[in-house]
């Protein structure tokens, strides 16, 4: 039997709540942004240890850029210290300098927490689900209009349209 949609299955919603949303992060860098994200998955106990999280974070954002343009990146590590995989979900009152596709800075920040044992299911269902989110015109300007966690969490875990 051919599945239709074989996304259908897996939903952003089972990555993400409402503690891993912050609309209103201090950070004035990709460091201090990618730091203040893992800070809150760790709070969480979805990771193990910050330290060795964000630096394979880092590691990855040296090997391509993750800022997909229109404010947003969406910086993401595989790591040994992730417990379970899941976002985080950031945004900050002054955009901040990011490498990205259009060259502008990123308000909005999702954070990629991949289990390593994660790493070829998981992880690219994740992305693309939130690809083709970020791909419907309206989705990224809903984003930035957001003012609560639960119209953030309600956003993300909409199925995107086909």
């Amino acid at each position: 039997m051919v599945m239709d949609n074989p996304m259908a299955e897996f939903s952003i919603a089972n990555v993400i709540n409402e503690q891993l949303i912050c609309l209103k992060m201090k950070a004035k860098t990709k460091e201090e942004a990618i730091i203040e994200l893992s800070k809150r998955l760790k709070e969480n106990n979805l990771i193990e240890d910050v330290e060795a999280f964000s630096k394979d974070v880092f590691q990855r954002e040296k090997e391509g850029m993750t800022g997909i343009g229109y404010g947003v990146a969406i910086p993401h590590g595989k790591s040994t210290s992730v417990k379970h995989t899941s976002l985080a979900v950031g945004k900050v009152q002054t955009p901040i300098q990011w490498e990205s596709l259009d060259e502008q800075p990123v308000q909005i920040i999702i954070l990629f927490a991949v289990k390593d044992t994660d790493a070829n299911t998981v992880h690219i269902k994740l992305l693309q689900k939130v690809a083709m989110l970020l791909a419907e015109e309206t989705f990224i300007e809903k984003l930035n209009q957001a003012t609560s966690k639960t119209e953030l969490m309600e956003l993300l875990a909409k199925e995107p349209t086909e």
